[in-house]
């Protein structure tokens, strides 16, 4: 039986990148103990830090005597809108520090304070925990009388759209924008581009199995699983961003379909050499740079800022 290659894209600064990221985090990272991956991520990410922009002031403060946050603020705001940042991992990995330069320079960009979410992690604590620290912030923000922007990236991604469909089941408004970056949002693991990109770099459709399994989400909750709902009509205005080279490529397209059908005004954009978590890529890479520009582009937007 001849062996299926390995999904790879061809642009050189990409394919860095990925033995980069291979150096500090290895492909089998999933079968190391938990404290090693963290170790390990929290090293690549150290890797890829960048001196914050000049002028902005960052502040950590813990909510509701529990939840830790980060509150970045540009040295020049242009507009009242607060930008919820929910950073990737896998519910697994991932913190405060692993997206500190993303979230100061799409604050920067934006010109718009953004917060940051330290949740709670897997497997010391399954799902809801997660959602739930998030949505316990986004409720402060609206009661103190914010408009937000949803982001999040990878399973912050799914965080993100999570909130949006907790915030319309609970009818709390405020919410003007999802901003949704390679999401994992609950697609069956066995078609599409889980199948077709099992094998690619920087994760396989294993990896994304494992992550579920270790968060013991339930799979018909539309909460844990945005794809799952019933109706997606009547949520905030979404731009979803997905990688080609990705298992979860899939699960953004489809959202992005269904927000559509159901009448939300939704934008969506392939990046056709990308992998997945190409944010980290953003300075050395021609296509993750435009495509980090123009998810810039989609926060400014949203947060009337642009």
């Amino acid at each position: 039986m001849t062996a299926v290659p390995r999904p790879m894209p061809t642009e050189a600064a990409i394919l860095r990148f990925l033995e980069v990221c291979d150096s500090f985090y290895p492909p089998d990272a999933v079968s190391a103990s938990i404290e090693q991956q963290r170790q390990w991520y929290d090293a690549l990410c150290r890797h890829f830090d960048l001196p914050l922009p000049e002028g902005m002031r960052t502040e950590d403060r813990v909510v509701m005597n529990r939840i830790p946050i980060r509150r970045y603020r540009p040295a020049t705001l242009r507009t009242a809108t607060c930008l919820l940042y929910l950073h990737g991992g896998g519910f697994v990995v991932g913190s405060l520090e692993s997206h500190h330069a993303i979230c100061a320079e799409i604050a920067e960009e934006a010109g718009a304070e953004l917060i940051s979410v330290d949740y709670r992690l897997a497997p010391e604590h399954r799902w809801p925990a997660q959602t739930d620290d998030c949505f316990a912030v986004l409720k402060q923000l609206i009661a103190a009388g914010k408009t937000v922007v949803l982001i999040g990236d990878s399973a912050g991604g799914n965080l993100a759209a999570g909130l949006a469909v907790r915030a319309k089941e609970e009818e709390l408004t405020g919410i003007v924008g999802q901003v949704l970056i390679y999401p994992a949002l609950g697609g069956d693991l066995v078609s599409g581009s889980y199948q077709e990109m099992a094998e690619a770099p920087g994760l396989t459709t294993a990896d994304v199995g494992y992550y579920r399994a270790i968060l013991q989400a339930p799979s018909d909750d539309p909460v844990a699983a945005p794809l799952v709902q019933a109706s997606c009509a009547g949520l905030p205005p979404a731009f979803i961003t997905v990688a080609n080279f990705d298992p979860l490529r899939d699960d953004g397209r489809n959202y992005a379909a269904r927000l559509a059908q159901a009448g939300v005004e939704v934008w969506f954009r392939e990046e056709p050499q990308m992998v997945h978590a190409w944010l980290r890529a953003r300075h050395m890479s021609d296509g993750a740079h435009e495509g980090f520009k123009a998810l810039c582009d989609a926060v400014s937007r949203f947060a009337g800022s642009n």
